[in-house]
């Protein structure tokens, strides 16, 4: 036998694979693997964003203060994609969702998600249907009614009900000030500012005055900063405020003239007489009329002027901004009566004694009778 063929003593003779070959194996397997879980999690993601089946246009409302990921519920809810989680989380990579604007969205399955984030960024919201209505200066809130119900907009009896309701109307300033009195004909009588809206169609009652008594609130912005010092000034409130500027309102129709009739009121008050305004008692009829007879002027109400002194208990129509101006700012005159020209400008006769206001009278009625002739 051969001896250098012979195993030297204690040396092991190796079978199988070596060490560094079983390592590669095992690293190699193990990247594998973990190639195969990234590919698989990257098809799960890939999967999760690309566009849904085509399908119908959905209707999809983003509230507001609603989170990305829960309008990502939503979404997935509805089909426009495939998986909440996941695009939220895309959301949340891009830097997107901040910028989200709420609104109702027609959207549609099979949308790219990146065609989707720029409508919502966009704020392309569906163009929701509204109503537009005026409510003219002068109106009472019986009027301001009538216009609503007859325009199929609110329901009459609902509108009054609620206008009459003793309640706190939330995020509006000026409502606060009406007194709590049994004598009020309408609580919010005159609180409800004379001006053009557009609405939601479909909007509440409870809409409808909150939108109003706000615009109220925005009128008064605008008016001079110290405002409120000049009706302290008159020793007036608010309240007491409005309802001279609706008594202007309803009797003076030339805006140079508001002014000054606004110092005939302050001057009957100052002097304890009695205001005699047309306009409280023509407030309490059910139709207005050309002219009050004397059974008129007797009519047992805190809002008739002629029986009883002072202001009546609350406006009687939702004044103008100027009449309110006139209100704040009135013309200090000694004049303490008027009376309306009959000659169709809508014009008045001042005079600051009962004697000089008689000869206006008799001043208009000719007037009258030479246009009648002509």
């Amino acid at each position: 036998m051969d001896q250098s063929k012979q195993p030297a003593a204690g040396r092991r003779v190796r079978s199988g694979p070596s060490k560094g070959r079983i390592t590669f194996w095992v690293i190699t397997s193990i990247l594998g693997c973990m190639l195969l879980v990234v590919a698989a999690v990257a098809l799960y993601i890939w999967n999760g964003l690309r566009p849904t089946a085509e399908g119908e246009v959905k209707q999809v409302e983003l509230k507001s203060g609603m989170s990305p990921a829960r309008f990502a519920n939503e979404l997935e809810n509805q089909g426009i994609i495939r998986d909440a989680i996941i695009f939220s989380y895309y959301l949340r990579i891009k830097d997107e969702g901040d910028r989200f604007q709420a609104g109702v969205y027609e959207l549609t399955p099979g949308m790219d998600k990146q065609a989707i984030i720029d409508k919502l960024n966009a704020g392309e919201t569906m163009k929701t249907e509204t109503v537009r209505f005026t409510i003219p200066e002068g109106y009472t809130i019986e009027q301001i009614a009538d216009t609503l119900s007859v325009d199929g907009i609110v329901d009459k009896t609902a509108f009054l009900t609620l206008a009459d309701t003793s309640r706190t109307w939330a995020d509006t300033d000026e409502a606060g000030h009406i007194p709590d009195s049994a004598d009020l004909e309408h609580r919010l009588e005159g609180y409800l500012f004379p001006e053009t809206y557009e609405m939601e169609k479909g909007s509440t009652a409870e809409q409808l005055i909150d939108r109003m008594l706000k615009e109220l609130d925005r009128k008064l912005d605008s008016l001079p900063e110290n405002w409120e010092e000049a009706m302290a000034e008159r020793n007036v409130d608010f309240h007491q405020l409005l309802t001279i500027a609706s008594l202007i309102e309803r009797e003076v129709v030339v805006d140079k003239e508001r002014p000054i009739v606004a110092g005939i009121i302050y001057n009957r008050l100052k002097e304890e007489m009695p205001l005699q305004i047309d306009a409280t008692v023509q407030y309490l009829l059910d139709k207005q009329k050309e002219r009050l007879l004397e059974s008129d002027l007797d009519v047992e109400s805190p809002y008739n002027t002629y029986k009883v002194k002072g202001l009546p208990p609350g406006p009687i129509a939702s004044p103008s901004l100027k009449s309110i101006e006139a209100a704040l700012y009135p013309e200090e005159t000694d004049y303490l009566f008027y009376v309306t020209k009959k000659d169709g400008t809508n014009e008045h006769l001042f005079a600051r004694t009962y004697s000089e206001h008689n000869k206006n009278i008799r001043k208009s009625n000719e007037t009258a009778k030479t246009s009648t002739n002509e």
